[in-house]
């Protein structure tokens, strides 16, 4: 994913933590209120933070982008950031052609012509993200420390930001250490 320079340091932050992470799951609250996931390929974080995806007008998901989650998940490297926002339907051609990869072309088989092409614009309200930087072991090693005290010892950074809408300034609601539990 190609990541712009953002606008605040909030942004740059959750930038920083999904910039390597290839796929993420788009939840939509569907018309009977089920939720419904699927996998997305990030192309582009711009610099107000909106988060940019090929999709197929045809495609259910089009209808229902008002309320809108974005995970991410990095296991391998403990990080994991969940943005919840809404979502937009662009079908701007010069921009359709700007973010054209050639890994979209086996959905896609017209290339960025494609009739069906467009692109999903994402935009991120609120963020929450865990993130445990070190390796595995080391985890590992925090987790049994952790038990063996009674209490969260080095498992990593989680924190929460609201106000990440281009025009807003986002506020940190929360930055803790990480506990050893499922929040």
């Amino acid at each position: 994913m190609k990541t712009d320079p953002q606008t605040n340091a909030a942004l740059s932050h959750i930038a920083e933590l999904i910039e390597d992470i290839p796929a993420a799951m788009l939840t939509t609250v569907e018309i009977d209120g089920s939720l419904a996931s699927r996998p997305m390929a990030p192309l582009k974080m711009d610099t107000n933070g909106a988060l940019w995806f090929f999709t197929d007008l045809r495609s259910p998901k089009v209808d229902h982008l008002s309320v809108v989650n974005l995970s991410f998940s990095d296991a391998s490297n403990g990080t994991y950031v969940s943005l919840s926002g809404r979502g937009t339907i662009d079908t701007d051609r010069s921009r359709i052609n700007s973010l054209w990869t050639a890994y979209a072309k086996p959905w896609f088989p017209d290339g960025p012509d494609s009739p069906n092409l467009a692109l999903l614009k994402f935009v991120p309200d609120a963020a929450d993200y865990w993130d445990s930087p070190n390796s595995k072991m080391v985890r590992t090693f925090g987790v049994i420390a952790s038990m063996v005290a009674g209490k969260p010892i080095a498992m990593g950074e989680h924190g929460s930001l609201t106000g990440l809408s281009a025009g807003a300034s986002a506020a940190p609601v929360a930055k803790h250490a990480a506990s050893a539990k499922a929040d």
